[in-house]
């Protein structure tokens, strides 16, 4: 197989594979380290590398998925309070292995924009995901429950131009299951 194969299958293959279908099978931190390297190696304009990573394992998980499910209750009004997203929140780390957060740092360069800084930071994701994939883990991207919210934020002591991306839950999964749902690219592509 050449490399365009090779890398072709791997982005096809990947599917985000949420945290309950998880099988709680630890993944070695070498390997984490190895995902994190891969994160490093994200296009960045000016060499500005704002991505940073926070990673959670062992109990660490269960802390923090504690501290996530609380930081929804404390900021959700009672009238819109989901006891089932409380929980959701409280055990979605119970089956992954790891937990990263993820936040784009902000840089000094006012010439180097939000956006292009926070492209950044997805590129960086996106190369854990496709390397996650070719190790055979299992992943979630997600900005779900108080992820975007001010108090994640203030729980990850970000600056006040820093930016929260996402949580990448990880683990592994007996669910063999690579169907995908995907628009044809014509149907989203222009020439001009």
């Amino acid at each position: 197989m050449d490399q365009f194969e090779a890398i072709k299958q791997t982005i096809t293959n990947r599917r985000s594979v949420k945290p309950a279908a998880m099988n709680g099978k630890k993944i070695n931190d070498a390997q984490i380290r190895q995902l994190l390297q891969l994160a490093n190696w994200a296009p960045t304009h000016g060499y500005t590398e704002p991505w940073r990573f926070v990673v959670y394992s062992n109990d660490a998980v269960k802390q923090f998925c504690y501290n996530h499910a609380n930081m929804y209750k404390a900021s959700t009004p009672a009238a819109t309070f989901s006891a089932a997203k409380y929980e959701k929140q409280l055990h979605n780390g119970d089956l992954a292995s790891h937990i990263i957060a993820v936040y784009m740092k902000r840089g000094n360069n006012p010439n180097i924009t939000v956006l292009e800084e926070i492209c950044a930071v997805s590129a960086a994701v996106q190369n854990m995901l496709l390397g996650a994939e070719a190790l055979g883990i299992a992943a979630l991207w997600s900005t779900g429950g108080s992820v975007l919210q001010p108090a994640m934020k203030d729980f990850m002591a970000l600056g006040k131009d820093d930016v929260m991306i996402g949580l990448l839950y990880l683990g592994y999964t007996n669910d063999t299951n690579k169907t995908g749902r995907r628009m044809p690219v014509e149907a989203k592509t222009s020439w001009a």
